[in-house]
């Protein structure tokens, strides 16, 4: 009986209010350090990650194993290119849906094998590479009809697989955020489920998205629009983001998602190379824990690994047991 009570799976958005919770490390870096060849990709389609969940399932496994075992609450799934759009570059834009269906599956599945506490499958949904607000000749022409669709397939399959919520993030275009918000809630609607929507959006180190919305701007626009909490992941590390959380902080509505990569990305012959240890990461973030109330749930994005998850993990456990004194 016991073992039974410690594993009830109370909603995502319940959680959040009772504990700060806790997401994984980050999927492409990782990947990446498995040296994957062009033959491993379906249709030795180099560069195509999502499709790994099915040629090279054991990898991605592992990776949500190890940061299932690093203390991590919940794991994102590895479907951050697979919005409809992303999809047809590689040739599988007709199988949206059961490819994330599918994906969703692979990691309810890895959760499975935990039963120390509940653990989440939280569904990714990254940009799709168009642009809609900007002039852009070829990134901004795009009917908006066509990204909502291409999100709403995504988000579709996401729930049918199984996922405890969904999780709109790096976004670069804030139309293109309320486009996916629209779409989450229109799937939502069609397969009679609801979760909760997870709206993030990714800034520069002056706390402009890439278009240069603000950050005040970003969260006027989408808080309204029946989400369930807000955040901001990816581009910088988190010390670039402490205005935009101080500024978050203080708007009393939703909870935060403050999910940074290992610091400001460095080049290093052409490739970003991410160099802040787990202990300076953990650092920054046990500051915000103790200073901004409103963040309710942390990890980590480029650069992160697993001994950045286990401090995230320590930090938070530290507080709690701090709160309960």
């Amino acid at each position: 009986m016991h073992h039974l009570l410690l594993t009830t799976k109370i909603p995502l958005a319940e959680l959040m209010k009772q504990k700060i919770v806790l997401f994984d490390g980050a999927m492409g870096t990782e990947i990446q350090k498995l040296n994957p060849k062009p033959e491993d990709f379906p249709d030795g389609k180099d560069g195509f990650n999502d499709g790994l969940s099915f040629t090279r399932p054991d990898w991605i496994r592992n990776i949500h194993r190890n940061y299932l075992k690093a203390g991590a609450d919940c794991i994102e799934t590895n479907t951050f290119g697979s919005n409809k759009l992303k999809l047809e570059e590689y040739g599988y834009g007709d199988k949206t849906l059961e490819f994330n269906k599918k994906i969703a599956e692979l990691a309810v599945d890895v959760t499975k094998e935990f039963h120390d506490k509940p653990r989440y499958v939280i569904g990714s949904m990254g940009p799709t590479g168009f642009l809609p607000s900007s002039n852009d000749p070829s990134l901004g022409q795009i009917p908006l009809e066509k990204i909502r669709e291409a999100f709403e397939i995504q988000a579709e399959g996401l729930i049918l697989g199984g996922v405890d919520a969904l999780l709109i993030e790096t976004s670069q275009d804030i139309l293109e955020v309320k486009l996916a918000i629209e779409a989450s809630h229109n799937a939502m609607k069609k397969t009679g489920k609801k979760i909760p929507i997870i709206a993030n959006v990714t800034l520069d180190k002056y706390g402009k998205m890439l278009l240069g919305t603000n950050v005040q701007a970003a969260y006027t626009t989408v808080s309204e629009m029946g989400i369930d909490a807000f955040g901001l992941n990816c581009s910088t590390g988190p010390i670039e983001m402490t205005p935009s959380v101080q500024w978050l902080n203080e708007q009393n509505d939703l909870p935060l998602l403050v999910v940074p990569n290992a610091g400001m990305p460095e080049n290093q012959g052409g490739r970003a190379v991410y160099k802040m240890t787990p202990q300076d990461m953990a650092s920054v973030m046990r500051d915000f824990l103790s200073q901004y109330g409103k963040v309710r749930i942390i990890g980590g994005c480029c650069g992160t690994n697993v001994d950045h998850i286990m401090l995230l993990r320590k930090i938070i456990d530290e507080k709690q047991s701090e709160n309960n004194r």
